[in-house]
């Protein structure tokens, strides 16, 4: 019987995402990850709102501090998470343009609205002189490409990690036909390379380089690429069969007692200790990042519900987006307004202040912006884009498209 389905299925559709390959259909909405993208956003925004100590951020509590300061790797999350999902879901037969159409209609309005306030908050209200080109290249997402940007971070500062998705959207569609064919263990050995070479690099580039090259190379879309990578390995392994039997609590705790370990070993290792520590740690997040995502999928794909399926909580993960595209600008404003709000614990009602401020906002952005300029623009996608890869144009669409039907 398989093999009879396997003949009369069209070459070019990948083996591991064949119906006859998989034991159980397996649900293309996960819950669960949804809410997940709201903890790493606010994750982020707890780092940047009680900052790097020594007066930084809008106020530092001792009851978070330091540990906040790894919620600024709550982008190593999305971007396992986004390899992740985006293979989960992955058309063989879908036309690259139209997946390219989508993203953009997805990520770019929302994040030229956003811009406005960020450069309000940035260089208006900071007073701050306006880099034109610096600019220009954040409104087009491609700011880390380019050593000489100034400041470092422009536009809507947060926007960086999206010209690091940007690359990872490029490469996606080749990318993905090319690691569906590829045996799981052949992706776990490239994904286990690609993680050792982001370590690498980061040790190589603090022994070489002065601290802007430095920050620069590690913006660098190239260096994100292996954690895009483990999130795609991940999906086809468990899209294939591969289960770790673990309850999401374990990597949880995983990532506490990471977390804990790493600033609490900083005060009591050697210099030489702490900066292997800091030149791990992007690969580390990464794979607790992916214990955690493969616990809860497993969870949802064997038919068990908990709180991450809570319809609040997805809710908000749908507008973690917007989200993570306001909340740097709003605390920043908030800081401009009222001055720092010291450094006690206290400044925990700020941060949760702030932060429905923020929320409220990223609700107007998704529902104003966001969602409606996704559906308007996939409505306007040209129908050509819409056609499966392979499948030769219906004589309607021929028509359409101004060139008479074959006859």
């Amino acid at each position: 019987m398989t093999a009879t389905l396997a003949a009369t299925r069209p070459s070019f559709v990948p083996a591991p995402f064949r119906p006859s390959d998989l034991p159980r259909a397996l649900p293309n909405r996960l819950d669960s990850l949804t809410s997940l993208r709201f903890f790493a956003a606010f994750a982020v925004f707890a780092h940047h709102f009680s900052g790097h100590g020594k007066g930084t951020g809008y106020g530092t509590a001792p009851l978070i501090f330091p540990y906040s300061m790894i919620g600024g790797h709550g982008v190593t999350f999305f971007f396992v998470l986004s390899g992740f999902l985006l293979t989960w879901v992955f058309k063989p037969q879908e036309h690259p343009l139209a997946f390219y159409w989508r993203r953009i209609g997805r990520i770019w309005p929302a994040s030229l609205v956003a811009a406005v306030l960020g450069v309000y908050a940035y260089y208006i209200a900071a007073h701050h002189a306006i880099d034109w080109p610096s600019l220009i290249s954040s409104l087009f997402l491609v700011q880390t490409w380019f050593p000489g940007v100034t400041p470092n971070l422009p536009g809507n500062e947060v926007t960086w990690t999206l010209s690091v998705e940007l690359l990872f959207y490029a490469l996606f569609p080749l990318a993905a036909r090319i690691a569906v064919r590829l045996r799981t263990r052949t992706l776990a050995l490239l994904t286990g390379l690609g993680l050792v070479g982001m370590w690498a690099v980061n040790w190589w580039a603090a022994a070489t380089f002065s601290s802007p090259a430095e920050g620069w190379i590690m913006r660098n879309p190239l260096i994100y690429l292996p954690q895009f990578l483990l999130g795609m390995t991940v999906a086809l392994a468990v899209r294939r069969g591969w289960r770790l039997p673990m309850r999401p609590i374990v990597p949880v705790l995983l990532l506490g007692l990471y977390v804990y370990g790493y600033y609490q070993g900083r005060a009591r290792l050697s210099d030489a200790v702490v900066g292997q520590l800091d030149y791990m740690v992007r690969p580390t997040i990464a794979l607790l990042s992916m214990l955690i995502i493969v616990a809860f999928v497993q969870r949802e794909i064997n038919g068990h519900r908990g709180i991450l399926n809570n319809k609040a909580l997805i809710l908000l993960g749908a507008w973690s987006y917007g989200f993570y595209l306001l909340h740097h600008s709003v605390s920043r404003l908030a800081t401009y307004a009222w001055g720092r709000a010291g450094d006690d614990n206290s400044v925990l009602f700020d941060l949760l202040g702030v932060g429905l401020v923020v929320t409220a906002m990223s609700w107007a952005l998704f529902h104003f912006v966001e969602e409606p300029a996704a559906k308007w623009l996939n409505r306007k996608m040209p129908q050509r884009l819409r056609r499966k890869v392979g499948v030769p144009p219906t004589p309607e669409e021929t028509m359409t498209a101004g060139v008479p039907a074959p006859r």
